[in-house]
């Protein structure tokens, strides 16, 4: 039985060398980083636990070591333990994957859930209509949006919607293809807030056709595209920054690496121990795929996920944000 619980660490030590050299590096590996997250906790804590009752004490050190080399990737949010206060004050923040725009479903239901939100800016995506083949129309619902926000500044761009109290601070900026900055001017200084939406890594097919790995990888070089343009801008934008929205991507996939390092999960803000986003309508909620990130000196007060009612396959992420009082670095 100390045999057998060795080899499996071996095993799993294997894969997760694997796993840590190819995610995110090897496109083939975005379906391989499917796994839950949590399965990087969980399989070394069972082989912790199975090598203490049979004395394996070399199975127990290899365990304990995929255990830890892999816990960023294990979307664990240990901060939630805690019983941190939130921050007073901020804007309220919506940002909500609405899964094809209310398509066949109750358009006053549908917005009398977005007012219900009460935010002052809300971020979304899918502003479009379509089908499990990936095909998708454009719609055009901004007459009946606006008035459904009166006061409120829209900019429509890449089937993506932003709506705001506070004044635009310029045009809307089109990111790549899927993802919209807006820059909002708020008291004396400037927040580029980024609507993004990174292309899903493959559709649900026989994995043994061929049709099956050339969608995967030209998926894969969609989401290479999306991610680069995001970055760039990012790192040219001398303003605060919320960065927000459906990456399609959980904690166990490599791509989300790729967001600059200056860059804060708002995570540490949640009261979760394992955070999802998805999938919504079931009563097991998979694993986190929408993110929200700061910097530039923009903070996040409290975050949580709130469920959307049936309305969506996704979770609706709030937060609350301060800015600074004055944009130093965009008058140096």
């Amino acid at each position: 039985m100390t045999a057998m619980v060795l080899y499996c660490a071996l095993a799993w030590a294997v894969f997760l060398a694997l796993h840590l050299a190819l995610n995110g590096r090897w496109w083939p590996w975005l379906a391989v980083s499917l796994l839950p997250p949590v399965a990087l906790a969980l399989v070394p804590l069972a082989l912790l636990a199975a090598a203490a009752v049979t004395g394996g004490g070399l199975a127990a050190v290899l365990a304990a070591g995929c255990l830890l080399v892999a816990w960023p990737q294990n979307g664990v949010n240990l901060r939630g333990l805690g019983r941190r206060a939130e921050a007073p004050g901020g804007l309220r923040l919506v940002s909500w994957n609405t899964q094809h725009w209310n398509q066949g479903g109750d358009p006053d239901r549908f917005y009398a859930f977005l007012r219900s939100l009460a935010a002052d800016v809300l971020v979304l995506q899918e502003y479009l209509n379509g089908f499990e083949g990936g095909e998708v129309w454009d719609i055009d619902d901004e007459e009946r949006i606006r008035a459904a926000f009166p006061g409120h500044h829209l900019a429509v761009a890449n089937n993506a919607v932003t709506l705001s109290r506070f004044p635009p601070a310029g045009p809307p900026v089109p990111v790549g293809a899927c993802s919209l900055r807006v820059d909002l001017r708020i008291g004396d200084g400037v927040l580029s807030t980024y609507n993004v939406h990174i292309p899903v890594q493959l559709t649900v097919m026989n994995p043994l056709r061929p049709a099956f790995l050339r969608d995967m990888r030209r998926r894969a070089a969609a989401r290479d595209r999306e991610y680069a343009a995001l970055v760039a801008d990012l790192r040219d934008n001398p303003h605060p920054v919320l960065v927000t929205g459906d990456f399609n991507t959980s904690a166990a996939i490599g791509d989300i690496r790729r967001m600059p390092g200056t860059l804060r999960d708002a995570i540490g803000a949640c009261r979760s121990l394992c955070p999802a986003s998805w999938n919504a309508r079931s009563r097991l909620r998979l694993w986190r795929i929408d993110w929200a990130f700061t910097g530039g000196g923009a903070r996040v007060g409290s975050y949580r996920f709130r469920d959307a009612e049936g309305l969506s396959d996704h979770l609706v992420q709030e937060l609350t944000v301060t800015v600074p009082r004055t944009d130093v670095r965009e008058k140096n």
